[in-house]
């Protein structure tokens, strides 16, 4: 893992000396805007995820989560509070009771009875900084989990599809790979052309067929008709065959003159050796399968057996529109991919600077 030293050190490296030279501010210039543009939208959802449904329907473009102050009145309702500047200039918090026309009439704060009217322009709201952690809990472990979104049961389903999926793909793949790149027979190379030209082929136009298959095999409502369609990829298999071809066969003809067997082989050499590649095929299966919808859609129709990116489509209704628990949730979901990403993103560089090596 990228220690913070590291990480510094690549930071301070430049080409002036002394003081910066002018490519270096072009360098770091370039690679300052690469990262507002990729974090610039994840913190903008971040923040807004915490705001209240009010400031999201009026697009507050106010990065904190504002909320208008409000004071508890005597019938159990509250009245929003304002700044209102007095014609001597001083400033004062007033209740806002009701409009009339083009004023406003109000009370101040400790004074209910004592209502007057002001004009609408003098009054200026009165805001502070009110993160709205309700946004999470309501959908997890609230009374809108009961109602509309049940996250723990979705965020179990996506998680077994992804994590059984991806352990099915990293096997299935290797054992392709691990054919593909140490056996010889006929066909070995005609066979591997035609795995790496199906990556030209649309997914939608299978979409069809694979249904069928799927139906017919008893797996619709099944979490695992979502799981077995795609455990052998061709990405995989080109990623892990490419990466295996760097692994001296000495190292298989010595282990078999130990006696060892190709079962042997591949799970005591092959699978160790190619950690790196292994590794990179794991991210990437893990970012398929946790963000896949369309697939999920297709299969799945009862709720019970919903990822978790098809339950953040209810949601969002014809009449209803929770885009405060809505964001949140989309928050939630970036967090597994991201652990994925920081665990194994020291293997990232290795195995992709690896698999075109021949």
């Amino acid at each position: 893992m990228i220690t913070g030293a590291e990480i510094g050190t690549f930071l301070s490296r430049r080409r002036g000396i002394g003081r910066l030279h002018w490519s270096d501010w072009l360098t770091y210039g370039y690679l300052l805007m690469g990262v507002l543009i990729v974090l610039l939208p994840i913190l903008w959802m971040i923040l807004s995820s915490l705001k209240s449904p009010a400031a999201l329907v009026e697009n507050d473009p106010r990065a904190l989560p504002y909320e208008q102050i409000t004071i508890p009145a005597a019938d159990g309702k509250s009245h929003t509070v304002f700044l209102w500047t007095r014609s001597d200039g001083v400033a004062v918090d007033v209740a806002l009771v009701g409009v009339r026309g083009l004023n406003a009439r109000v009370f101040e704060p400790g004074r209910p009875d004592t209502v007057f009217e002001v004009p609408r322009a003098s009054l200026q709201r009165k805001e502070t900084v009110a993160p709205r952690w309700d946004n999470y809990t309501e959908p997890t472990i609230g009374s809108t989990q009961s109602r509309t979104f049940n996250f723990l049961r979705y965020f179990w389903n996506s998680s077994f599809v992804t994590v059984v999926a991806t352990l099915l793909t990293l096997i299935v793949n290797a054992m392709a790979g691990f054919a593909l790149s140490k056996y010889r027979f006929a066909g070995r190379d005609a066979m591997a052309l035609v795995i790496i030209a199906t990556l030209l082929v649309p997914p939608t136009v299978i979409l069809v067929p694979l249904f069928i298959t799927v139906s017919k095999l008893g797996l619709l409502n099944s979490l695992w008709g979502v799981i077995i369609p795609a455990v052998a990829t061709p990405t995989g298999v080109f990623l892990l065959r490419q990466y295996m071809l760097t692994i001296p066969d000495e190292l298989l003809e010595a282990a078999r003159m130990d006696a060892a067997s190709e079962w042997k082989i591949f799970w005591r050499i092959i699978l160790p050796l190619s950690l790196p590649a292994l590794s990179v095929l794991a991210i990437l299966s893990v970012m398929w399968r946790w963000n896949d919808f369309m697939w999920p859609l297709i299969v799945l129709t009862q709720s019970e057996v919903f990822t978790l990116q098809l339950g953040l489509s209810t949601f969002k209704g014809e009449l209803n529109d929770n885009m405060h628990h809505l964001l949140a949730m989309t928050v939630l979901t970036l967090l597994p991919v991201t652990l994925v990403f920081v665990v194994l993103q020291k293997h990232i560089t290795t195995g992709i600077a690896n698999t075109g090596l021949k």
